[in-house]
């Protein structure tokens, strides 16, 4: 059995079930969309671009998820996939996150002071000083660039996972025609 098997039988057996799902009171109106819940090569994509568009772009923990099931709600891709895909951005990668979008963000024409940046950076500047930074100087840059960061890796994330899914289903077709062939083969 392949580590993509084992991990699609673990995946199945830790999902919830729908009569789990109805007894949550914040799920409940919810528990009864199927496509929100089933790995479909239609939802599996969409939720891992909802997932990571979301997860890039909100950066507040508890935001990233509720967001990201929420979104998933008009456009039918799978819940579980896109607040998986959230956990992308966390607390070693949020770092790297803000830096490229401020750095994306003056790019694409607006201002930022990085040098303020490393000077609060390297004086171990406290919560207060960063907002106000934040706020007055980096804000349009850091948002332009986390929107511009957040859509392509949503697009790139949907691509890869639709790339994958069709991989991984033609990879499982040829295996059972395989298989059935050799059981075919000694009967003949």
């Amino acid at each position: 059995m392949s580590i993509m098997s084992r991990l699609a039988a673990w995946f199945h057996r830790s999902m919830p079930k729908r009569e789990q799902l109805e007894a949550n009171r914040f799920v409940r109106p919810f528990a009864r969309r199927p496509e929100l819940w089933r790995f479909t090569r239609r939802s599996v994509p969409r939720g891992v671009a909802i997932g990571l568009l979301v997860g890039i772009f909100a950066l507040i923990p508890g935001v990233q998820i509720v967001g990201a099931a929420l979104m998933c709600v008009p456009s039918r891709g799978n819940i579980p996939v896109a607040a998986a895909m959230t956990f992308l951005s966390n607390p070693a990668t949020t770092p790297f996150i803000l830096a490229a979008s401020i750095y994306v963000g003056n790019l694409l024409g607006y201002h930022a002071d990085l040098t303020t940046f490393r000077a609060l950076y390297a004086h171990g500047a406290g919560l207060r000083d960063w907002g106000y930074w934040l706020l007055s100087d980096a804000a349009p840059a850091l948002l332009v660039g986390l929107f511009f960061i957040s859509t392509i890796s949503a697009a790139i994330g949907y691509l890869a996972s639709s790339l994958i899914w069709r991989w991984w289903v033609g990879r499982k077709r040829r295996v059972k025609a395989e298989r059935l062939r050799m059981i075919r083969e000694p009967l003949e």
